[in-house]
Formats: structure tokens, sequence, C-alpha cells
């Protein structure tokens, strides 16, 4: 194994040290990623290299000028007069870029966080964005020869002889037993649950000779002498020349059209920016929202987002701005949902797949929850809603509005989720079950 192995492996050993996702996202820096690349930190590995060791030896082979110097790396090449010596890096620095992160894409971190929660969102397609011929699975009654469905034919056409046919030559031996009339044949036959008429039996009877008549003396004597044939052994002796084929068995295939749906999403983050929500609130909505846009981003195929900051009045801003902005006002959390549902307009919830995700300390006016917010979450058609309760110290006694939202939608709703994040210890918990409520979409 050379250098260059040494080096690969350490690399392997160093993604493997990374820090866990789960504890990366209670506790990690999250500032570091942005939208398309997560960072999570990697405990550092050192990189082997030579080193040049200055020996009190003499002999062949010490150099004369440009000899390294006790501690730099051997192979590098030296600076020259005029070469352009950067940033002034010492030989042997490093940026530590390369090995301080591991980065994924939104894709990969979805992946992972599946695995690693127990997840299992599919996403839904929604807007069509092509039509193709998939497999030959439907019928019709014309078409090309090459698309006849010759196997179904067949079978038609089998089941139709096994239910039709019956063995004509016995029942031309009952017409030769002494005295028989065509109504005793034809009730004998009708016992056995052969598909004979009455008229067939008639003319089989009629064309037996006089001399033939009188052959046997009772219908036991023909069940003993004469060994009768089933349909399936028929078939078996005559091919399948003989298996009736109709007009009306024949059905031709053609291709199912496949509308393939492009899986778009917008994501609604609310967030309470009044003066109750300190810096502590505001961490925790930044740790749980931020994870909550990477995996829906690796999650769909399009991802849009749309951020609205609130106190009493509701207005949007950008991500940039979304989780330090703070304020002074009182809060109205319906004010922000006002502006969601007029913001929702320009994502058909026909072409779109929805997430309303708001969080606050769950302080709010008086009666707004009851009055205002559950009916315009109830109005807005989303894949889900959620609300995040961030209480470092504990619930304040007017903190009620996720308390309101779980008595009135109640724990076990398909579409909407309400957690509560104390600590960053309840982060990954509260993304799992934000994650792990979305049910079946709602109708408009």
């Amino acid at each position: 194994m050379g250098l260059r192995d040494d080096i690969e492996r350490f690399r392997e050993v160093g993604e493997e040290r990374r820090e866990d996702l789960a504890e990366f996202i209670q506790y990690g820096d999250l500032g570091q990623s942005r939208p398309g690349e997560i960072k999570i930190p990697v405990k550092i590995v050192s990189l082997p290299e030579f080193e040049y060791d200055r020996r009190d030896q003499g002999g062949v082979g010490q150099g004369q000028g440009g000899t390294p110097d006790v501690g730099q790396p051997v192979g590098q090449p030296q600076p020259q007069p005029g070469d352009d010596d950067g940033d002034g890096d010492e030989p042997g620095e490093e940026g530590g870029g390369d090995h301080e992160y591991y980065e994924m894409d939104p894709e990969e971190f979805a992946q992972e966080l599946d695995e690693e929660l127990g997840l299992d969102l599919d996403p839904k397609g929604k807007k069509v964005i092509e039509e193709k011929e998939g497999p030959f699975t439907d019928l019709t009654r014309s078409g090309p020869d090459s698309t006849l469905d010759f196997e179904r034919m067949f079978k038609e056409g089998l089941k139709r002889k096994l239910t039709m046919d019956f063995d004509e030559e016995f029942l031309r031996e009952l017409c030769k037993v002494e005295g028989i009339t065509p109504r005793e044949v034809f009730e004998w036959a009708r016992s056995e649950n052969l598909p004979v008429s009455m008229a067939w039996v008639e003319e089989a009877h009629a064309d037996v000779s006089e001399d033939e008549r009188g052959t046997w003396s009772s219908i036991e004597e023909v069940e003993e002498n004469v060994e009768r044939e089933t349909v399936q052994q028929k078939i078996r002796r005559e091919g399948i020349k003989h298996v009736p084929f109709r007009r009306e068995d024949e059905r031709y295939r053609f291709p199912e059209i496949i509308e393939e749906k492009e899986k778009n999403v917008v994501v609604v983050n609310i967030r309470d920016v009044s003066g109750s929500m300190r810096e502590k609130k505001r961490e925790l909505v930044e740790r749980t929202f931020t994870p909550l846009d990477w995996y829906l981003t690796g999650k769909y195929d399009n991802a849009e987002f749309v951020y609205i900051a609130h106190d009493a009045d509701a207005w949007e801003v950008t991500r940039e701005d979304f989780f330090g902005i703070r304020s002074g006002g009182g809060t109205k959390i319906s004010s922000a949902y006002e502006l969601a549902q007029e913001l929702l307009e320009e994502y058909p919830w026909t072409d779109w797949n929805r997430y309303v995700f708001a969080a606050g300390d769950s302080e709010n006016s008086s009666n707004d929850t009851e009055e205002r917010v559950i009916p315009l979450m109830e109005e807005i058609p989303a894949n889900l809603h959620a609300y995040v309760e961030t209480q470092p110290s504990g619930n304040a006694i007017n903190a009620t509005h996720a308390e309101e939202l779980e008595r009135h939608f109640g724990r076990d709703a398909e579409d909407v989720a309400v957690a509560y994040v104390n600590g960053e210890a309840d982060v990954t918990d509260a993304i799992y079950e934000i994650l792990s409520t979305e049910g079946d979409e709602r109708n408009e």
C-alpha cells in the first residue's frame, strides 16, 4: 500500500468520524452550511506525509543548496523568486476545508435522515410535465395484427371448448341401446352435466342404422364397456386446431399512457418575532426549521420557500433575515396565516405540494387561535400544517396556542402536527413528529 492509498484511507476514516447526524442537528453549527450544500464537522485526522529530518551524518546524497528545513514536507516544490506566494501560507499549512467538514447535498441528507429517524416520506408528484407510452397493458377490440393478444384469445377459446364440448362418440353408443329414445339419452346427458342439445341427440339417434340398434341392452352395459374420453384428453389427442376461436374473442394491446409528474413543493415558514421571542427561542426555531428545509429540498424535484415574520402584523422576509428579526410588538398569529393564504395563491394546490410550518412560544392574542388561526388552517389546503412551540424555561401561563391546536385537531390528526422544543435535545423528536405526521392529500 503506497502513500496515496494511505491518504485515501485517512479520508475515509475522517468521513466515518464526522458528527452523528442527529447530534449535528441538535448541537452542531448549522451556519456553515448553504441550502444546497450541508457541511457536517469531521473530527480532524492528520494526513500522513514525509518530512525532512536532519541527521549529523555525512555521505553522498546530502544535497547542496535548497536542502529542506527540519519538519518541512518533502516533495513540495520550493518557492522561487517571482513565484506568486498567494496568501503567504507557510509550507505545510492547510486551510482545513477539505478535512474539517463532510459535505453532502440535500438528497443525501434526506436519505440519511430517513435512516436515522426511521422516516418514510414518499413525495407526491402533482404537476404533469410529460405523457409517455408505458407497457402494453390496456386492451381494445381493434388494432393492428401485430398487437393481437393471442394468448388471451386462445384462453377464451379454450374455456369455450371446455364448457361446450362433450364426448360425442359415447353418446352415439348410447343411442344404440335397445329401445332407448332420444329423450332418455338427452336426460342422461344432462344428469352428467354434458352440454348437449336435444336437437343434436335427435339427429344422432336418427343416424343409427337398423343393424346397430340393440347393440347394447342397457346404459349400464355401455358404461362398463365403452371408455369415456374427457375434453382435456380430446384436446391432447386432436391438438389446438379444434379450439374454437371467435371474432368477439379478439383483443388488441395498446400502451398505457403514463403521466410523468414533477414533484413540486412550497414550504411556508412562519416565525413569531415579538418581544417575548428571545435569543434562545429563536435559536431553537432555526435549529428545527433549517433541517426541515434541507430535507424537503432533497425529497422534491423543485422546492421553493416562503418566509413570514409576525408580531401583531405579518410581513414576508428573506431567509437571511428570518431567524434574526426581533420586534417589540405583541402577537397575533392569525396575521401570518392570512398572509400565507394570500402568498400561496401563486402555488396552486393542484400543481404544488404545500407545507406550512409555524413556530413561536405559543403566546397569542386573546381568542385569536380559536377564532382565526384554526379556521385558516382548515381553509388552507396543505400536505401538512405544523406548529413548533419553543419554551426553554417551561410553559408560560398565557402560552396556550399549541395546546389549543392539539385540543382542536387531536393528537392523531393526519395533516396537523404539534411539537414541543424546550431544548436542543428535543429537536430531532420534533422533526420526526412533523415529518411522520403527513397523511393523504386534502381536497380543495
